[in-house]
């Protein structure tokens, strides 16, 4: 087993590659031969470098239609096992994760890590405005949090709605409910501020990324024993897990006649990325 200080760009890259796939700690050390705290403090490192890079160059973003979501996720244990010494204290229990894209770009260009809240909701918007060099639509959930943070961040100077979604009974067989999504039977859009256009009112892209975050990050898979054990580790999987996204991956409706990620198509990126170059950050 190697450890952090003998890593080559090259050992450091297939850490990333095989993290930013969704394996967890333990199956990349499997994989690469490579000690567990070796792992852990590449991705602390490598986070911190990310999710820097990133705040730098996600500004100035010419964007037309923005959607916006939280996903959940929980961090040390669930809410209900949090240990009597910390109940209350953040990175115990539920964490969630707020994120926004460009549905013309796919560029996920802000999200906040913190509770389901109306102070993180004003945090979040108040990051996704200062990114924004233009009058944008925004569409978020029916979560009223939004509309005072929207308001604060952006003014009138925004044409936003919200889609309230009504959800029946799951569709599964008897004793099997708790495993299955709930059923979306009907949705309303309502106007909150400007002009939106109807066409255009629609959560479908940043529901489509909590998917993605759930298959690309370990700790985010449900049902499962993967999460985070340190608040500052959900951080760094983050963070590297959108620099993969918006600089690395290809997305496929973007990509003709060529591959084509995120950040080229808002034009911060004039290729796609490797895991070596996102391994470089820390040089």
């Amino acid at each position: 087993m190697d450890s952090m200080n003998r890593l080559s760009a090259e050992r450091r890259a297939r850490v990333i590659a095989a993290l930013v796939e969704g394996n967890s700690i333990r199956a990349t050390c499997r994989m690469t031969g490579t000690a567990k705290g070796t792992v852990t403090r590449l991705l602390v490192d490598l986070g911190e470098a990310c999710a820097e890079y990133q705040d730098r160059t996600l500004r100035n973003l010419r964007c037309d239609r923005v959607q916006a979501d939280e996903i959940w996720s929980f961090c040390y244990a669930k809410q209900r096992n949090v240990p009597l010494d910390h109940k209350g204290e953040f990175g115990y229990g539920d964490v969630w994760t707020w994120t926004a894209i460009c549905a013309d770009t796919k560029l996920v260009f802000s999200w906040h890590i913190g509770r389901r809240e109306a102070r993180n909701a004003n945090v979040f918007m108040a990051d996704m405005a200062s990114r924004l060099d233009n009058r944008v639509q925004l569409t978020t959930d029916g979560l009223r949090k939004y509309v005072e943070a929207v308001g604060g961040a952006f003014g009138q100077e925004i044409d936003f709605a919200q889609l309230r979604k009504m959800y029946g009974r799951p569709l599964a067989e008897a004793g099997q409910e708790r495993y299955s999504p709930s059923t979306v039977i009907a949705c309303h859009p309502e106007v909150i501020t400007g002009d939106p256009d109807p066409e255009h009112i629609s959560t479908s892209y940043v529901e489509r990324q909590n998917l993605t975050m759930r298959m690309g990050m370990r700790r985010y898979t449900r049902l499962t024993n993967a999460f985070s054990k340190k608040i500052e580790n959900l951080y760094a999987a983050v963070a590297l897990h959108f620099i993969w996204y918006n600089f690395a991956r290809p997305h496929k409706t973007l990509s003709k006649p060529y591959p084509t990620t995120p950040a080229m198509a808002a034009g911060i990126a004039d290729h796609v990325w490797t895991a070596l170059e996102i391994a470089r950050l820390l040089d």
